[in-house]
């Protein structure tokens, strides 16, 4: 005899109510009508990046965990305290979920050979993820934008890279966004650094708080960027990178600034700018705001000449940059910059489930002409009250409603009314003719 199931309720009572399930803290749902400022966000983006003939790619969000440690640096807080790795209970390999998209572009350019027949302007979006504390503009789940060159080492792209970022946000409407560069030079003028930098800070040893002791022998340039007041000082009064440049690197970071200056883009020198990962050299900067708190960073980058070796790849010059959705998005919002809505053109009001037939064969001629067109949906026990549908056509944005009443079906036509010009006129069209008033309406939105 087969056993009872155990989920079942006794007879004369309710089953158990399921327990409801809520997504993961810091990995945010994005439902409409938020979703279609993503949207356009996203046409923006595709729109610019095309103008500047840079092609979209797209990448696995898993990679190999020796990816990240490789290319962002053992010593780096992405690695040591934000990733999210995991061992595939397949085949027992080592798994991250991607914190950037720089290293795994990088993989796959190595992987595919895809410099044999020169260089690359790319793009590319999508979601990151990294193991930290949710705030404001900084989630576990979090997206990017990301632009990179690869196989072109001159100046011209660094300054190029950094124009398109300044145009997009001429396009969107930025205003409080100001632009910090520094030179991180070459390998061997840093390492001279490094020394004299190790020197000053053990003066100071006293002062260092614990994450700065910890990070003294193994990646101190990261000690700069510190936010802790009481070692501001000691910070202020070390040495400074820009000192140890040669010539070379002086007159990259000069040729840099001089587009930037043609172009009329201003920006500041901050000595101290360093990045997160350790594959940098020569120009970075960072695009900043002082709209969103500690969180102002909203796009930073730079060159990564060393990256493509230090993954498997033959020696290749590289320099990207990548941007926060959120947090452009987000300041998009302060400046009370919404976004363009994403509304119907016409709302289709329908009196009787008898005219569901004409009206949706009217609306699949109004889509097939590219007019936006939603069509009011019953209970299941009837379309619902001439008051309640037309409420919910002016809710739902549209320019204008189609009334498909049985009067007007019975003459061939269907009722125009306008919902936005505030006196509601209304007229009256044929059904042989909705095309081509369609076609008109068009033209007009």
């Amino acid at each position: 005899m087969s056993e009872p199931l155990k989920d079942k309720a006794p007879q004369g009572e309710r089953a158990p109510k399921a327990q409801k399930l809520v997504g993961v803290k810091g990995m945010n749902d994005i439902l409409a009508p938020e979703s279609a400022r993503w949207e356009w966000l996203e046409a923006q983006v595709r729109g610019l990046m095309a103008r500047y003939a840079y092609r979209n790619v797209r990448l696995p969000i898993v990679e190999p965990t020796a990816l990240f440690v490789r290319g962002l640096g053992e010593v780096t807080d992405i690695v040591e305290k934000e990733m999210y790795s995991f061992e595939d209970r397949l085949n027992g390999e080592q798994l991250t979920l991607r914190p950037e998209g720089t290293a795994g572009l990088v993989r796959a350019v190595v992987e595919h050979n895809w410099l044999y027949e020169g260089g690359k302007r790319v793009y590319y979006m999508g979601p990151m993820f990294r193991h930290e504390r949710p705030q404001r503009g900084r989630y576990r789940q979090f997206h990017q934008v990301g632009a990179e060159v690869l196989g072109f080492g001159g100046p011209e792209v660094d300054a190029e890279l950094i124009l398109l970022a300044h145009d997009l946000w001429k396009q969107l409407g930025l205003h409080d966004v100001r632009l910090e560069l520094n030179s991180l030079g070459q390998p061997a003028e840093r390492q001279a650094h490094r020394a004299a930098l190790i020197a000053h800070l053990e003066k100071h040893i006293d002062v260092l708080d614990e994450e700065a002791k910890r990070r003294l022998h193994s990646n101190p340039l990261r000690i700069l960027d510190t936010k802790n007041p009481a070692m501001q000082s000691v910070v202020e009064s070390a040495p400074r990178l820009l000192d140890f440049l040669g010539e070379a690197s002086m007159a990259h970071f000069a040729a840099v600034k001089a587009m930037l200056d043609a172009n009329g883009v201003v920006y500041s020198i901050n000595p101290r700018l360093v990045r997160g990962m350790d594959y940098y050299n020569l120009t970075v900067f960072e695009f900043i705001t002082t709209r969103l708190g500690s969180q102002g960073t909203i796009c930073g980058g730079g060159r990564y000449d060393y990256l493509i070796e230090q993954v498997g790849g033959k020696p290749a010059p590289a320099v990207g940059w990548a941007l926060g959705v959120e947090r452009v998005l987000e300041l998009l919002k302060e400046q009370g910059e919404a976004g363009q809505a994403v509304d119907p053109d016409v709302y289709a009001i329908i009196p009787e489930t008898a005219a569901l037939p004409v009206a949706m064969r009217v609306l699949q001629e109004l889509r097939a002409l590219g007019v936006s067109a939603q069509m009011h949906a019953g209970s299941g026990e009837g379309m619902g009250s001439m008051k309640s549908q037309f409420k919910k056509a002016d809710s739902s944005g549209a320019r204008y409603a189609l009334v498909f009443g049985a009067e007007e079906l019975a003459q061939g036509q269907v009722a125009v009314k306008s919902l936005r010009d505030g006196a509601g006129a209304q007229r009256s069209e044929s059904l042989q003719t909705v095309a081509t008033w369609a076609h008109t309406l068009q033209s007009t939105l």
